[in-house]
């Protein structure tokens, strides 16, 4: 395989860069995918702690004949501007970008443009319908550990799994913090978008406007619509969605739709590497373990690519 460096949006106010991962030996034009990012800055490798699950996409699908395009996330490289946006949304974070990353890969001479695929991974797994949708107009959709709720729905489930692990006098005090931050979430919809964008709801710098933005376009909308392959994975141990609310909550929307595949691994983490704590509170130390995404996982999304 081959890396070649390559500048998303090189004509645009944030040009990314990127790498391009091109199959050994491609004498026929060759399917691909663009990899997009869970939620916070990010770069190309998707690194988080000494895991780096891009990479290790690039390389396990190059090696099985698809080419893989992965680029540093927007708020990686400028987050400092971005920041003072009051009115940043997933589009300028994270959709405009991944649909600029198709339309390279359009133009590609060695790329077989039927088949450019999108792989989402958790945000980015959210938001894989509605890119596709927008303009990155995919062969097929790969939704990585993924959620079809809304994002304050999952913030607040996972800062309730962290409060029921805590003791007593923890407990006292985070009640406070939880309930203060629930009541900020729960009433988003509510707000005018200007309401919205001096809002502040996580931190001083993301304001109420993000998630609104991002809640006035519901993943459902886009999945009822859409009539392309779809492929939905989930590792069994991840504490970041769950099981029985957003894997099932996929097949609730979904049902038995012929073009829809799922899978859910057991004992592999959000990262699809094998779960080592399984726990929230220790999220940092798990992804501190170098580890490398499962090769089932590989396998089956390579598979799943050839057969159409």
């Amino acid at each position: 395989m081959a890396d070649e460096r390559i500048v998303v949006g090189a004509e645009t106010k944030y040009p990314l860069n990127g790498i391009l991962t091109i199959p050994d030996g491609a004498n026929e034009l060759v399917p691909a995918v663009v990899l997009v990012h869970g939620s916070g800055p990010s770069n190309m490798d998707e690194k988080i702690g000494n895991v780096h699950p891009f990479k290790d996409l690039a390389e396990g699908l190059s090696e099985k004949g698809i080419a893989v395009l992965r680029y540093d996330k927007r708020t990686y490289v400028y987050g400092k501007e971005m920041r003072k946006n009051r009115s940043l949304s997933v589009k300028e974070e994270t959709i405009e970008d991944a649909i600029l990353a198709a339309d390279l890969l359009r133009k590609d001479s060695r790329i077989d443009s039927d088949k450019i695929f999108i792989i989402g991974h958790s945000l980015g797994g959210m938001l894989a319908p509605r890119i596709d949708a927008e303009g990155g107009n995919f062969a097929g959709i790969i939704i990585m550990a993924g959620t079809p709720r809304r994002l304050e729905e999952i913030l607040m489930d996972q800062n309730n799994d962290v409060l029921n692990s805590l003791n007593k006098f923890l407990k006292a005090i985070a009640k406070k913090q939880i309930a203060a931050l629930s009541s900020k979430l729960e009433n988003i919809s509510d707000l005018s978008d200007e309401e919205a964008k001096s809002t502040p709801v996580l931190g001083k710098h993301v304001k109420a406007y993000y998630l609104k933005e991002m809640g006035d376009h519901p993943s459902a909308d886009y999945l009822l619509a859409l009539h392309k392959p779809i492929f939905i994975m989930q590792g069994e141990k991840d504490f970041h969605v769950s099981v029985e609310k957003d894997f099932a909550g996929y097949k609730k929307i979904l049902g038995d739709k012929p073009t829809v595949t799922y899978k859910l691994y057991p004992n592999l983490n959000h990262a699809f590497m094998p779960s080592v704590y399984g726990d929230i509170r220790k999220a940092k130390k798990e992804y501190k373990v170098a580890q490398h995404i499962d090769q089932q996982v590989i396998h089956d999304i390579s598979d799943w690519i050839h057969s159409l």
